[in-house]
C-alpha cells in the first residue's frame, strides 16, 4: 500500500470514527430526554390531588409508578398485590420474549394489560389504545397470560385443613348460629353468545346462553372449591354431583357441613344443610332454622356480587370463544381470593355490591 493510499484509509477512519462518536452522542441525549420524560410524567401524576384517569398512548411504564389508589382505580389490585402477581407469574413461566416481526412485550405490561382486560369489558381495541401496542399483540399478550393463571389454581384456591376448619365453623357459629358450617354452595350463571356445538343447551331459565359457576365459599366470602363450565340449563344439584369435590366429600367434609339453597333439597346430600319448603305451615323452629340458613348463605351472595362487580370481563363473555370462557372465570376467582382483606369496599357500592340476577333458580 503506497504512502497516498494509506493516508487516504486513515483519514477515512478518523471521519468514521468521527460520525460513530456524534451518533452515540445523539442516542444517548435521545435515551435521557425520554428518561426525563417518563420522570415528569410520573412526578405529574404523583403530586396531582386528584384521581388521574389515564388517557390514550401513556407511556406503560408510569403505570407502576403511580400511587397506590391511582394505580387501584383501573387495575383493581394494590400495587402490593400486583408485585405478587407478577412473581407467582414469573415462576410458572411467564416471560419477556420477541416472536420474529413483533415488538418485544415486557412482563409486567403484559400483567398490566392482562388486570385491565379482566377489569374492563371493553375490547382489544381499548387496551391496544392505552398500551400504545397493536390489537393483535394485546390479544396475544392477555391470552398467554390467561393460559398461565388458569393453571395456578392450588395457589389460589384450596380446601381448608383441620385448623381451618374449625375456626370458619366458629366463625359461622357467630355469623348464624349454626354448629358444623364450613362453608356455603351455589351456583351462578356467566352469560355467554350461543355455542356452535350443543348451543341449546346452554339456554338457561332466564332465556339467555350461559355456563354455569359452582362456588363453595368459607365465612370470608373465599372460594375454596370451584367448578366451572356446565351448561347453563344444568340445575345446582346435577352440577354439583358432576364436580370433582362430589367424588371426595367424603374425605373433604368430615363431620362438618355446607349450607345450601333449596335447589339442593330433596338430593339426599347429607353434607348440605338446606331450608325446609315453606308450605305455610312451617313451625317456629323451622322458621327459625330458616332464617338462620339464610342469614349465613349471604357470604356467597355477597362473594359472586363482589367478583361480578370488581372483575366486570365475567359480567358478560359474549364474543368469546368457549374454551377462553372457562379460563377467565377461573382467573377471575382465583383474583377475588387474592384480593380478600385488601380494597374490598366497591367505589359503586360502598353499602355492598347487588347480586345481578345470575341465581341458578
Amino acid at each position: 500500500m503506497d504512502a497516498s493510499t494509506k493516508a487516504c484509509l486513515l483519514l477515512a477512519l478518523s471521519e468514521h470514527r468521527k460520525l460513530m462518536n456524534r451518533y452515540m452522542l445523539h442516542i444517548n441525549e435521545e435515551l435521557e430526554e425520554q428518561k426525563k420524560r417518563t420522570r415528569i410524567a410520573t412526578a405529574a401524576i404523583l403530586r396531582s390531588p386528584q384521581r388521574v384517569t389515564l388517557k390514550t398512548g401513556p407511556k406503560w411504564e408510569v403505570m407502576p409508578n403511580m400511587d397506590d389508589d391511582t394505580f387501584f382505580h383501573p387495575f383493581r389490585v394494590t400495587k402490593r398485590q400486583f408485585d405478587f402477581l407478577l412473581m407467582v407469574l414469573q415462576q410458572h413461566g411467564l416471560k419477556r420474549q420477541k416472536a420474529r416481526g413483533q415488538p418485544t412485550v415486557p412482563v409486567r405490561m403484559k400483567v398490566l394489560m392482562f388486570l385491565w382486560y379482566m377489569a374492563n369489558q371493553n375490547g382489544f381495541r381499548d387496551i391496544s389504545d392505552k398500551f400504545d401496542v397493536s390489537e393483535s399483540t394485546a390479544h396475544k399478550s392477555v391470552l398467554e397470560v390467561l393460559a398461565i393463571f388458569s393453571t395456578l389454581g392450588p395457589s389460589f384456591i384450596s380446601w381448608p385443613n383441620p385448623g381451618r376448619k374449625k375456626n370458619t365453623s366458629a366463625a359461622f357459629q357467630k355469623l348464624c348460629g349454626l354448629s358444623g358450617i364450613i362453608g356455603v354452595i351455589d351456583g351462578c350463571h356467566i352469560k355467554i353468545n350461543r355455542p356452535n356445538i350443543r348451543g341449546g343447551d346452554y339456554m338457561n331459565r332466564q332465556s339467555y346462553y350461559s355456563v354455569l359457576l359452582q362456588g363453595i365459599v368459607d365465612e370470608k366470602g373465599r372460594f375454596i372449591d370451584i367448578f366451572v363450565g356446565p351448561p347453563g340449563r344444568v340445575d345446582d344439584a346435577r352440577m354439583l354431583r358432576a364436580s370433582d369435590f362430589y367424588t371426595t366429600w367424603q374425605e373433604k367434609m368430615g363431620e362438618y357441613n355446607l349450607l345450601g339453597d333449596s335447589a339442593y333439597t330433596g338430593h339426599a346430600d347429607p353434607f348440605i344443610i338446606t331450608p325446609k319448603t315453606d308450605n305455610g305451615a312451617l313451625s317456629e323452629e323451622d322458621q327459625l332454622q330458616n332464617s338462620k340458613i339464610s342469614s349465613g348463605r349471604v357470604v356467597i351472595d355477597q362473594a359472586f356480587a363482589k367478583m361480578k362487580c370488581k372483575w366486570r370481563r365475567v359480567r358478560d363473555l359474549q364474543n368469546t370463544r368457549l374454551e377462553n370462557v372457562v379460563m377467565i372465570i377461573m382467573a377471575a376467582c382465583f383474583l377475588h381470593n387474592m384480593c380478600i382483606g385488601d380494597n374490598e369496599a366497591c367505589e359503586e357500592h360502598p353499602q355492598g355490591c347487588p347480586r345481578q340476577a345470575d341465581e341458578n333458580v
